[in-house]
């Protein structure tokens, strides 16, 4: 479980956050101690606005880019939080171990969407960006659903995906590198 947080909330933070809330107030789903105050009603409403929220600007180019880049500093602690707060009524030590790795894993899914995305981004037509997002949505939300139901294979499909990050991301950076120095060169190349 505490993977399957970190993972999710690199993803979709408030998405996990607030089907979380939202399994354990219905009674579907009973989440650790720690994890609990995810059904308060508050936490869900919260959430489930800010889901919302996410949910849009995530289907709009360049605003996704900004998003991604603000909750750099959101999604990541969270997902740290998150794995350790499903661990935390076992031993200290053990949670801030998975606190520690929720925290990697969320910033590694984490870079590696935002990375991809704002590739994407440089399509001109907006239908791959829209059908990344909503593949994102559906991902962070069946990603989460197997690590609760089915753990063992959730941390086999979560060891594929952290041999295909450590693959991608370089790629992904030299990418945005080059976008990056294509804006740079553009003024330059007007001018000419």
């Amino acid at each position: 479980m505490a993977a399957g947080l970190g993972w999710a909330s690199g993803v979709r933070l408030y998405a996990v956050l607030f089907f979380l809330g939202l399994l354990q107030h219905a009674g579907v789903y009973t989440l650790p101690p720690d994890l609990q105050v995810l059904a308060h009603p508050a936490v869900i409403g919260v959430s489930g606005l800010l889901f919302f929220l996410e949910f849009l600007a995530d289907k709009v180019p360049g605003v996704d880019t900004l998003w991604d880049a603000v909750h750099t500093f959101i999604r990541i602690p969270a997902g740290g939080v998150l794995a350790a707060a499903a661990v935390a009524s076992a031993d200290p030590g053990f949670a801030l171990a998975a606190g520690l790795l929720g925290g990697v894993i969320a910033a590694g899914t984490h870079f590696t969407k935002a990375g991809g995305r704002a590739l994407i981004n440089t399509s001109p037509e907006p239908f791959s960006n829209w059908l990344a997002s909503l593949g994102e949505d559906f991902l962070s939300v069946l990603g989460l659903l197997t690590a609760l139901k089915y753990p063992l294979l959730f941390l086999f499909l979560l060891a594929l995906f952290i041999a295909f990050t450590v693959w991608l991301l370089p790629k992904l950076w030299r990418g945005i590198k080059r976008v990056f120095t294509t804006i740079r060169e553009l003024p330059h190349r007007l001018v000419s």
